[in-house]
């Protein structure tokens, strides 16, 4: 299987919606009451938060691989 990069901000989105869909499931088999609009807070909380936590990984991520070493000839190492 081929290793792919780590996206949070996806996991976090996927958390809340399978919380939304917990929260439907429930209330279809009678397990408790929801009130119908329950979920939308939850579904946009939970898209906003991924978001920032998108961002935040983006920039974390872009910080770490801009970096380059200079040799004491001042040539730069690892720019093809």
């Amino acid at each position: 299987m081929l290793r792919h990069e780590f996206q949070p901000g996806r996991l976090v989105a996927g958390v809340f919606l399978t919380g939304a869909g917990v929260v439907y499931a429930g209330d279809a088999g009678g397990a408790w009451k929801a009130p119908w609009f329950l979920v939308i807070p939850l579904v946009v909380g939970g898209l906003c938060l991924a978001g920032a936590v998108g961002v935040m990984a983006k920039a974390i991520r872009g910080r770490r691989g801009c970096r380059t070493t200079v040799d004491p000839a001042g040539t730069a190492e690892g720019t093809g």
